[in-house]
């Protein structure tokens, strides 16, 4: 994902040795064949395709924590994509984080906002609270990280293979 490719595992090693299986968290080096390396690239995803794949989408909605604003490229966990602030839709109080009724026209340092974010190309990300480790992302500009969020909803995933 997100190429949507279909490929078969044939070694998994973790720490130079082979085993049949890793469990979450592990770091592993994975052997696999039915694609091209250059149809492989950093944030490229195996999942499967029987169970529940991992959503792929060009746009999704966060809640973000503005540290230092700039015009910045997304990072969710090896991904790296140009991506824009298509909307803020609401601020949430940072001390009771209740997210406030009333329309969003900027935001600044400190802030905390839900916006919809959408991104240059499909990447693969899950709702924060389904699966924590890739709802997780930070937006970073010049080596300074700008603002840290996490995924709540996906619209329009394409996710099935």
């Amino acid at each position: 994902m997100p190429t949507k490719k279909h490929v078969k595992v044939v070694d998994i090693y973790c720490n130079e040795v082979q085993v049949k299986r890793a469990g979450p968290g592990e770091n592993v080096r994975v052997g696999i064949t039915g694609i091209e390396d250059k149809d492989t690239f950093s944030g490229s995803v195996l999942s499967s395709n029987t169970v529940k794949p991992v959503p792929v989408v060009t746009e999704f909605v966060a809640q973000l924590q503005i540290l230092e604003l700039h015009g910045p490229p997304i990072l969710v966990a090896a991904a790296v994509e140009d991506c824009a602030i298509m909307e803020l839709i609401r601020k949430i109080d940072v001390k009771t984080r209740e997210v406030m009724k009333k329309k969003v026209l900027f935001v600044k340092n400190g802030d905390a906002v839900v916006c919809r974010i959408q991104v240059g190309n499909p990447i693969c990300v899950e709702r924060f609270s389904d699966f924590p480790q890739p709802g997780r992302f930070a937006l970073r500009t010049g080596g300074k990280t700008i603002a840290i969020g996490i995924v709540t909803e996906l619209p329009g995933s394409a996710s099935s293979a």
